[in-house]
């Protein structure tokens, strides 16, 4: 029996000798709408200070390109040459050191300027794609490991190193509000934490999106009477986590079995195995805001899921607090439920530059958390203004693999510049569509 060779690699000749291709054609996009939206601009308006010597480079452009290049699936300043490689597509794009002092520059001032910056380009946005039926921020913290001595890591909880960064997401959207940089040792249920990040948010959102219906959904990290009291304040509703107290346990221990009521699935279906009901608690007597209510889930756990606590059918349970008003308790525990998306946010910010924190100063670190917000705005505001279909719902890797790092060829003609798709791309036609939604987009004003 002969075996016929199949391998192409020994056969393959290769050579460098091709000029004017990009494995870049998609990220493309990201750069014309940040300048579309107006982002760039406003960013460059709101650090113009920045450039102290005389440089060809303006840092709002700088700080676009470190965005984009974020984006892209870079994690390090000398991922940027990703992009500088190939000026036709890019233009001139900052060395490292220069594109390190844009970002050493942004003290605490500057990034509050760029913040306002990212709020205006938020709000056309907005304009443009639509702002969500009801406004919904969902704040989380996570760890992010350091491997070396850097400024203010510590000990974390799980007995790793590095920082405790805290973010918050828009549940819709998936856009990347506001996060600040922690030590590693900060508690995960820090009241000025979670108002701080929940007062950055809020300055990210156009004042008409700023009602009473604004929902803000934390875990137990959040069940602090400082930070509700401060939501409350604020005018807006908040679903919480609620840390099974001894009075909990009694209080569930003691519903009756006509108490509970059948849960809802994300569809609005009737989840089975699951139940829901509102505990006799008095909250305001134990200083929580007026009108908050405690509401029960119980649920089979999954095999070799660790229980708290049990009666004697083996129910998992978790409580939330919330001043949500309404008699379907169903219907408040699966707007709760659905804070688990924020995770989902966190995991893609974390494969958009958040897993490294590049450098040994806290500040710069900090600025670079803003940056990995700026890119996760970008993308998803690229799904919400230039895609549709599944480009338009994928996370980050997919949408690189599949439309940002599509190979292309650049030509010249009659003095205008054309990118060429590989023909046959199973996304050429998605990437293509975007393109002209792109054009189309009004100039900023």
């Amino acid at each position: 029996m002969q075996v016929k060779r199949t391998e192409t690699i020994g056969s393959l000749q290769v050579v460098a000798d091709a000029d004017c291709l990009t494995s870049r054609a998609g990220t493309a996009l990201l750069v014309g709408l940040a300048d579309r939206v107006g982002l760039t601009r406003a960013i460059s308006q709101a650090i113009g200070d920045v450039r102290q010597r005389r440089s060809r480079h303006d840092p709002g452009r700088t700080l676009r390109d470190l965005a984009v290049m974020l984006a892209d699936g870079g994690d390090c300043l000398a991922d940027l040459s990703a992009l500088r490689a190939q000026p036709a597509l890019f233009g001139g794009v900052a060395s490292d050191a220069t594109a390190w002092r844009a970002l050493a520059a942004l003290d605490a001032a500057r990034l509050q300027a760029v913040r306002r910056a990212r709020a205006e380009a938020r709000g056309r946005v907005w304009q443009l794609a639509g702002a969500p039926r009801r406004v919904t921020l969902d704040l989380d913290a996570t760890l992010v490991t350091a491997h070396s001595d850097k400024e203010q890591a510590a000990g974390t909880y799980k007995h790793g190193f590095g920082f405790h960064p805290l973010l918050c997401y828009e549940a819709t959207t998936h856009e990347g509000l506001a996060g600040v940089l922690r030590p590693g040792n900060a508690g995960a249920n820090t009241a000025s934490d979670h108002i701080e990040v929940l007062d950055f948010a809020v300055e990210q959102l156009p004042e008409e999106a700023c009602g009473p219906g604004l929902l803000v959904r934390a875990d137990s990290g959040g069940a602090s009477h400082a930070f509700l009291d401060h939501v409350v304040e604020r005018g807006f509703r908040f679903s919480v986590g609620f840390d099974l107290t001894e009075p909990v346990r009694e209080a569930v221990l003691a519903l009756p079995e006509r108490a509970w009521r059948p849960a809802l699935t994300q569809k609005g279906e009737e989840r089975e195995g699951a139940a829901v009901a509102e505990l006799a608690l008095d909250l305001e007597a134990n200083g929580w805001p007026a009108g908050t209510r405690a509401i029960c889930r119980r649920e089979r756990p999954h095999p070799g899921a660790q229980l708290s606590f049990s009666d004697e059918n083996g129910y998992r349970f978790q409580v939330f607090i919330t001043n949500q008003q309404g008699r379907r308790i169903e219907r408040l525990e699966q707007l709760h439920r659905a804070h688990a998306v924020v995770e989902d946010r966190i995991r893609c910010g974390k494969d958009t530059g958040l897993r490294n924190l590049p450098f040994r100063g806290f500040q710069p670190n900090a600025a670079w958390l803003e940056l990995v917000l700026i890119a996760q705005d970008l993308l998803a505001w690229t799904q919400r203004l230039l895609l549709t279909g599944e480009l338009a719902r994928c996370e980050p890797k997919r949408l690189r693999y599949r439309l940002l790092h599509v190979a292309g060829r650049l030509t010249r003609h009659a003095r205008r510049l054309r990118l060429h798709l590989p023909r046959g791309w199973a996304w050429g036609e998605q990437l293509l569509d975007a393109f002209q939604r792109l054009r189309l987009l009004p100039a900023p004003p």
